[in-house]
């Protein structure tokens, strides 16, 4: 997917491998994954963050071109596999991970630790990267959408790959899949932001079915939305009800709020009865969200009492990520489904949000830079996962980067915790 160019301030923290989520229920944290790095590895490294000049941005590396590199992979009907052995690593990189603890970011957020331990790695065959969504699974595993059309389960604990399932659309081709919820009953819902689209997959990866969509969420000419600036966050709601999906990007003829925020439509449906049949949900409301300017939507993750987890990110090329966790409220927005062009007047209010951190100000860890940013802690952030809660009302967060396949870029794990505030 693209990142839109921002000026920056950029943000990144970033944690350590051994536990990001095992933490998060209050294991102890493990050490790193891997030996320590060589002299030589590391020399490699620090020559390639002083080369680096510019970045290919998401979606525009030469390396990271739409094609499907899941070889070795099950087909839909062939089920998962699983590798005890773990990932390969082929490039000889081993993990590199702060300290345990805190770090604050801001007065709400603090980063733990974080892990390029998955970096350009592989799992029988399948190129470990290129991800853009990652959730918690109903058997305590991770799992985590490359946008080659390819879901990957890790170890709850370790992060590690365990299994690799292919999916592909109705016709058997791969999918630019971007965001990812999984059902009470394990079954997983997936959004690509190429029609846009959410289908809905069993575990074995098999299509069970496709949710309807509002014709002006469609990529133009059938509707209003532009290409690669749709589906591009997904969240389903504790208990299992209410579907949330993010547009990354404006529809034609929407524009500003009265602060110059550009406006966003977020779209909902509800699941009916216990979720039986091929695509068990239903249209819900529609509403506005007021995104900073220069940014898009990355992520969106659900809270119990209604309010979301806002990842917005950007891109400026020879500077960097601009990273930034908001907290949107949505419960007392207007139903926008019927409004042809925002603002729509005084009678629409979008969606409330409050700045939790700009990651940009995260102490950097130590992190390195394959390319120039502002915080070397900081790559394009795509993923995002409540892992679990700490003491206080805080929540234990997991943040995940899509390296595109690219040199440049880094599969990262950031484990944050955050504090949402009242209610």
């Amino acid at each position: 997917m693209r990142v839109r160019s921002a000026v920056v301030r950029v943000t990144a923290a970033v944690l350590a491998a051994g536990c990001l989520t095992a933490c998060a229920e209050g294991a102890p944290a493990a050490g790193p994954d891997g030996a320590a790095k060589t002299a030589a590895d590391s020399a490699a490294s620090a020559t390639a963050g002083r080369t680096a000049s510019s970045a290919t941005g998401p979606g525009t590396s030469a390396a990271s071109a739409r094609t499907d590199k899941g070889g070795g992979l099950p087909s839909a009907a062939g089920g998962q596999a699983s590798d005890p052995s773990g990932p390969s690593n082929p490039s000889g990189r081993n993990d590199r991970s702060s300290v345990a603890g805190g770090h604050p970011c801001s007065p709400s957020v603090s980063i733990d630790r974080y892990s390029d331990a998955l970096d350009k790695t592989t799992f029988q065959g399948t190129f470990v990267g290129n991800l853009s969504a990652v959730t918690r699974d109903t058997d305590g595993s991770l799992a985590a959408l490359s946008d080659r059309s390819v879901l990957i389960g890790l170890d709850g604990r370790s992060h590690r790959p365990v299994r690799a399932t292919r999916i592909t659309d109705e016709k058997g081709a791969v999918l630019d899949a971007e965001g990812l919820a999984v059902e009470p009953g394990g079954r997983y819902l997936v959004s690509s932001e190429t029609e846009p689209s959410v289908r809905r997959y069993d575990r074995s990866g098999a299509l069970l079915g496709r949710l309807p969509v509002p014709k002006a969420l469609q990529v133009e000419p059938a509707g209003r939305a532009q290409s690669n600036q749709t589906f591009e966050g997904l969240t389903l709601a504790p208990g299992g009800r209410t579907l949330t999906a993010a547009m990354e990007g404006q529809l034609t003829g929407d524009g500003k709020d009265g602060a110059g925020h550009p406006l966003l439509r977020f779209q909902t449906w509800q699941r009916q009865g216990g979720g039986a049949g091929l695509a068990p949900y239903r249209l819900s409301r529609q509403y506005a969200y007021p995104v900073d300017a220069g940014l898009g939507i990355s992520e969106i993750a659900a809270l119990p009492d209604g309010r979301l987890l806002v990842l917005e990110r950007g891109f400026t090329a020879g500077v960097g990520n601009t990273v930034r966790l908001y907290l949107a409220d949505p419960r007392r927005a207007s139903d926008i489904s019927g409004v042809g062009g925002l603002p729509g007047g005084k009678a629409v209010r979008p969606a409330r949000k409050k700045l939790l951190a700009d990651l940009g100000a995260c102490p950097s860890l130590g992190a390195p830079a394959h390319q120039p940013q502002t915080n070397p802690l900081l790559d394009n952030v795509e993923g995002m996962a409540i892992a679990g809660r700490a003491p206080g009302g805080r929540l234990r967060v997991l943040l995940v980067s899509d390296d595109n396949e690219s040199p440049k870029q880094i599969t990262r794990l950031y484990s944050l915790t955050v504090r949402p505030g009242g209610r």
